[in-house]
């Protein structure tokens, strides 16, 4: 079956990772999205054209990103990779903390589905496997593709999530900084071990933290509490770090984003957000502040075909 003149459309959302005291394990789907067109072509040569974030800046070849997860996406189901065409509408901010590179890995990954449609059928496992073995790990990845909030895990079988549904009064604020930080450099920051006491902490702060998000929304400030990782990072990014200590004095369910250096405020009530907002509007103007919803549907492609594709 030729591929020659399919295209999809592929919509991810942002996401922001750990939620504080669930690091490496939960995530948020967030209103927020990047956006991609991909049309397959005759021949082998791959084309990109961004618009938006990193216009000008990442690579528009092979060495993309979203590229690399189509290829690996065609290989892993033993399927020679076609020549594209791509055209990548970003909006989701490079380098702050609200998975960028989780949302590209995971457009290649949509689109290849999508491009392959009736050829190979991928669900479900596959999407979050293959989507792991670029990423690296499925915290970022899982909510991106599935929406809501996400526990993500491994074991010997590979990558698994749970998929749950925020409280309705849930009403997330990112506040959104000009600066970036590098993943790599905010992971090196962690110690290899943490004291006992600070294990059980966060094992508690964990646990908490569904409940908070699931049905408790006023459980927010105390369930967004963390020894393992925030702590740590906070020497690199002094800016992120006072907010954060600005906002939770106010009363406000402010963690770190990510890796960072944004700042995501989990407010219980939308007048909760909105009076976190006007507080970081007053000391913290230069913050980009949005404010979003949780994100339910995940990442979704559509495939459109010509006739000619259908042979």
């Amino acid at each position: 079956m030729s591929l020659v003149g399919r295209s999809v459309h592929v919509k991810v959302p942002a996401t922001s990772a750990n939620l504080g005291p669930g690091f490496d394990t939960l995530g948020m789907a967030l209103s927020f999205y990047d956006e991609l067109e991909v049309e397959v072509v005759p021949g082998h040569d791959v084309t990109v054209e961004v618009i938006g974030e990193g216009s000008g800046d990442v690579p528009t070849g092979k060495d993309n990103l979203i590229v690399k997860s189509i290829e690996h996406t065609f290989k892993h189901f033993n399927q020679e990779m076609p020549g594209l065409k791509l055209l990548a509408h970003n909006n989701i901010p490079h380098g702050r903390g609200m998975g960028s590179s989780g949302a590209a890995v995971v457009a290649g990954i949509m689109a290849a589905k999508g491009l392959l449609e009736g050829v190979v059928e991928i669900d479900s496992e596959d999407l979050l496997e293959i989507a792991t073995e670029i990423e690296g790990h499925p915290d970022n990845v899982a909510p991106a593709l599935f929406g809501g909030m996400t526990i993500a895990w491994e074991d010997d079988n590979g990558p698994h999530h749970k998929k749950l549904f925020v409280h309705r009064g849930v009403s997330p604020l990112v506040l959104v900084p000009k600066n970036k930080m590098s993943t790599a450099l905010a992971r090196s920051l962690q110690p290899d071990s943490v004291p006992h006491d600070d294990a059980v902490f966060n094992v508690s702060r964990s646990a908490l933290l569904i409940a908070a998000l699931t049905q408790s929304p006023e459980l927010l400030l105390a369930a967004t509490e963390d020894r393992l990782h925030q702590n740590y990072r906070a020497a690199a990014m002094p800016e992120t770090d006072a907010v954060i200590q600005r906002m939770r004095a106010a009363g406000h369910a402010a963690v770190v984003s990510g890796a960072g250096p944004s700042v995501l405020v989990l407010a219980s009530d939308p007048a909760q957000r909105l009076a976190a907002a006007v507080l970081a509007a007053k000391e913290f103007a230069q913050w980009m502040p949005l404010m979003l919803a949780v994100d339910f549907k995940g990442a979704t492609v559509v495939l459109h075909r010509n006739q000619d594709s259908k042979s």
